[in-house]
């Protein structure tokens, strides 16, 4: 419930303060005074959407305040705890604006986005305006109406989700298809490609390998003579050898040795570089057993290192990447080819989507096709009462399988006759300005009373509206107020004399500033506001036992 709104510097208000109550309360004023000036306020602290201009000439930001009780409503409650926002049972909604445009919004103290405040307010409090009829003509909002007051939001949500996942399937499907013909050009670059590359087949670490046997088989005579060169100077020359004259030169330095002590290192050091020479000698000698002269394998590996530096430039790259860059392509060759597959499950997931989201729409078409019967029953008796003695009402639903949305397979049209024996059309064809209001009113206040929502706010919505059809209009808000908050801002007297509460909407000007006021009206003050509103300015005895007759004190 709104128990109370704090206004200050918007639009032509300084400094307001207003108190709420539960029940229905009226708010009326002379024309021009501003009569939803509350209203509006209270809109941007429900996240409307706000402007510098509203900020009051002269001001340097506008700050408005909406403080809720939360007794009635556990899904408020529940939302501010889930974001860590709860402050017991009350909240209080905060929005500021600056001069340069900025808007900062608060729930209890804490920042917010301005996301947040609106999905709040949204659990908090409903405003229908006062051109709200004419979207009655609309078929979206005679669906969205329905739907309210059907009150499946678990089933409706789920409606949307397999909407969406169907309409997302078709998506992924309409681009697979889209890029097919890149997709199938692309594949024959690659099998022309990969069909060297396979007969080729190089392996990791070929390249290195068989380019150094290529280069010590076609040097192999040249390796074999110099290699025997060396043994032979190392060991088996007759006349003169390295390995000889190393055992001479080891004999003279032992005999050193015994001379003189500090030459004893000297023959050890000899006797290591005579084993080191043996074993380059024996490395030698079996490095020559495994030579051979090849020339057909040297051919071999001559045309294989000949290919795979073609096929290397061929692709623009370095011989020794030839394997890597081979498997990249046998990869993509595979993810390309899988994607048949792919285009195959995507059609299956449509088609289970499409089963999944029909299912739902079903469902609800089957619990709109109920839920209509019993609210174009409640229709037609409400309207009826509202000076439209002939008025019938019905919905008609009509499902559409292949055209399937995110609400479902239905299209819904409001129909209404308000003659006897004239068939029901659609209510954009039928319905003057005056009928159009009534019925309009009938939805919201059924509608409504199937919400959550705590509190109501019915912002000149009986406009086109008078005489005994305005007293039967006042009589259902009031019956409205007795079970949820109802504010309503109206220039009917017959509907102010059935609130619980009243507020009088003043301007007053001193020639330079204008400056709106709001004011709660004691009884005797209210039987002069009625008057006022039956007679205008001048207020006679007949008018004021009229407003008598009107005000309902009970």
């Amino acid at each position: 419930m709104l128990t109370q709104l704090t206004v200050n510097n918007f639009a032509i208000v300084d400094n307001l303060l207003v108190d709420f109550n539960q029940g229905m309360t009226a708010i009326t004023g002379e024309t021009g005074a501003g009569k939803s000036i509350a209203i509006d306020a209270l809109g941007l602290c429900l996240g409307a959407r706000a402007e510098a201009s509203l900020i009051k000439h002269g001001s340097e930001r506008l700050d408005i305040s909406a403080h809720f009780l939360l007794d009635d409503t556990p899904s408020a409650l529940t939302w501010l705890t889930d974001n860590q926002l709860n402050d017991h049972n009350e909240c209080i909604l905060r929005r500021v604006m600056n001069q340069d445009g900025r808007s900062k919004a608060f729930i209890n103290g804490r920042a917010v986005p301005i996301a947040q405040l609106k999905e709040l307010g949204q659990m908090l409090i409903q405003i229908h305006g006062q051109h709200e009829h004419q979207q009655l003509l609309h078929p979206e909002y005679q669906h969205l109406l329905l739907d309210q007051y059907m009150a499946e939001n678990t089933l409706l949500s789920a409606m949307k989700v397999a909407y969406k996942q169907w309409k997302s399937a078709k998506e992924q499907y309409q681009q697979y298809q889209k890029s097919q013909q890149e997709r199938e050009s692309h594949i024959q670059l690659l099998q022309y490609q990969l069909k060297e590359l396979n007969e080729f087949s190089p392996s990791e670490g070929e390249y290195q390998q068989i380019d150094d046997e290529y280069k010590r088989l076609s040097n192999s005579e040249q390796l074999i003579k110099f290699s025997n060169q060396l043994i032979n100077l190392l060991e088996e020359n007759q006349e003169f050898n390295i390995l000889n004259q190393l055992n001479s030169a080891t004999h003279t330095a032992h005999e050193l040795a015994h001379l003189d002590a500090q030459l004893a290192d000297v023959p050890t050091m000899l006797a290591d570089a005579t084993i080191q020479l043996k074993e380059a000698s024996y490395e030698l000698h079996r490095y020559v057993d495994t030579l051979e002269i090849d020339p057909s394998r040297v051919m071999q590996l001559e045309q294989r290192l000949s290919k795979q530096i073609s096929l290397a430039r061929k692709h623009h790259i370095q011989p020794d990447k030839l394997p890597e860059f081979h498997q990249q392509l046998l990869d993509e060759f595979k993810q390309l080819s899988n994607q048949d597959e792919m285009g195959e499950q995507l059609k299956k997931d449509i088609e289970q989507y499409y089963q999944v989201a029909l299912a739902y729409a079903q469902k609800l078409h089957a619990k709109r096709i109920k839920i209509a019967a019993a609210l174009s029953e409640k229709i037609s008796q409400n309207i009826q009462a509202l000076s439209m003695p002939h008025g019938q009402f019905s919905i008609d639903i009509v499902a559409d399988q292949n055209k399937i949305t995110e609400t479902g397979i239905d299209h819904i049209t409001f129909l209404v006759t308000t003659n006897p024996g004239q068939p029901l059309q659609p209510i954009s064809k039928v319905a003057s300005g005056g009928e159009l209001s009534r019925i309009a009113l009938t939805i919201q206040v059924l509608t409504a009373q199937k919400m959550e929502t705590p509190a109501l706010i019915f912002d000149e919505i009986d406009v086109g509206i008078s005489g005994p059809t305005a007293a039967k209009v006042g009589n259902l808000l009031r019956k409205l107020g007795e079970s949820t908050q109802v504010i309503t801002v109206t220039h009917l007297p017959q509907v102010a004399g059935n609130a619980h509460h009243h507020y009088f909407v003043a301007k007053q000007t001193d020639g330079k500033n204008t400056q709106t006021t709001i004011n709660q009206l004691d009884k005797p003050s209210r039987l002069q506001e009625l008057a006022r509103l039956l007679g205008g300015d001048t207020i006679t005895e007949n008018t004021l036992a009229n407003a008598k007759e009107l005000l309902i004190t009970k």
